[in-house]
């Protein structure tokens, strides 16, 4: 009969070494971090590892010791910003059952990861990004929650084939609740995303000195996106999306996007706190005029968008190339758009 080892529990203590811990670990392992503070930030370098905490909220990682890594400069950052857990170049990492608080870069920063699981991670109140994933592919959040980062709180950077799930999670107090940045082939499901400045945000920009972008075949269905009214963008340092257009109000924003499919979601309640470029609870425009691409080939199915300022929808592109059916909307512009009504 064939030799099955089991993986390799490792179990942590508040005042242990973690980053001791990740760094020595074999192949398979499965870090219990017992319920406590842990001081430090984390980088994990090794695939086929997970960091497992006793729950969001009971097994806390807090700024402390410096952990070294080569993962390239967090965008939108200072160069000095720490992340709370770096994965970086890896692949077949879990994080699971964990809050990351107070860093001053990402809660968790994910860079060119296979087969990534964060499971019921909490970030809260880290300064610029709350759980960032770039340029990685095969992804999952999943019942994880994102509080008051400065740009995005779920956020998929620069993944052309992300193959990504972001499901059951909860997203408030950032610029932009849920971001699928320059990413494709990503679902967003379940989730519930309020009083950010953007609900659920996927947008294709040309950046300077990045990589190609777009953003095409993404599902975004059932979720509650729900009084987002904070306000983003401008040139303050600190201020929620800095450097960025104000945008205030957006329930989902689509800008730039092909093959995108918008299904069942509930949508209330979004209105401008500030100044906006967009204004509805649903917005689809183009990004070509500014080194992205024009809409088309997207569909609008059983959606109830409706109690939004100052308009439910708003179509900044030929709705001919878009497909809507049966929803349920109020006040939109254009006036009148098929597939939309009370």
């Amino acid at each position: 009969m064939p030799v099955i080892e089991a993986a390799a529990e490792i179990s942590v203590q508040p005042g242990d070494s973690v980053q001791e811990a990740l760094d020595t670990c074999a192949p398979g392992a499965v870090l219990r971090l017992a319920e406590g503070t842990y001081e430090g930030s984390l980088v994990i370098g090794r695939s086929d590892v997970a960091l497992v905490g006793a729950g969001a909220g009971r097994t806390v990682i807090v700024p402390g010791p410096v952990a070294p890594t080569s993962v390239p400069p967090l965008h939108d950052a200072p160069a000095d910003v720490v992340s709370g857990i770096t994965v970086h170049d890896v692949s077949g990492v879990t994080v699971e059952g964990l809050t990351v608080r107070g860093f001053s870069g990402a809660g968790v920063y994910a860079h060119t990861a296979t087969d990534l699981r964060l499971v019921d991670v909490e970030s809260v109140g880290n300064v610029v990004w709350g759980l960032y994933v770039r340029e990685s592919a095969e992804v999952e959040v999943l019942r994880c929650r994102a509080e008051g980062s400065q740009y995005g709180g779920i956020t998929l950077a620069f993944c052309p084939a992300a193959d990504a799930l972001i499901a059951d999670s909860e997203a408030t107090a950032n610029a932009f609740g849920v971001f699928v940045d320059n990413s494709s082939r990503a679902r967003v499901l379940r989730n519930r995303s309020h009083g950010n400045a953007a609900g659920v945000l996927l947008l294709h920009q040309t950046y300077e000195g990045e990589l190609p972008g777009g953003v095409a075949d993404v599902l975004v269905a059932d979720n509650d996106i729900t009084g987002n009214t904070l306000a983003s963008g401008g040139d303050e340092p600190g201020v929620l999306g800095f450097a960025g257009p104000p945008i205030s109000g957006v329930g989902i924003g689509a800008i730039g996007v092909q093959r995108v499919a918008v299904v069942g979601n509930r949508v209330h309640g979004n209105e401008p706190g500030g100044p906006s470029v967009m204004g509805a609870g649903l917005v689809l425009a183009s990004s070509a005029d500014w080194g992205g691409s024009d809409s088309v080939d997207n569909s609008f199915e059983w959606n109830t968008i409706t109690g939004n300022s100052p308009f439910d929808v708003q179509i900044g592109t030929d709705p001919g190339n878009q497909r809507f059916r049966n929803n349920v909307v109020g006040a939109s512009q254009p006036e009148e758009i098929d597939g939309c009504g009370p």
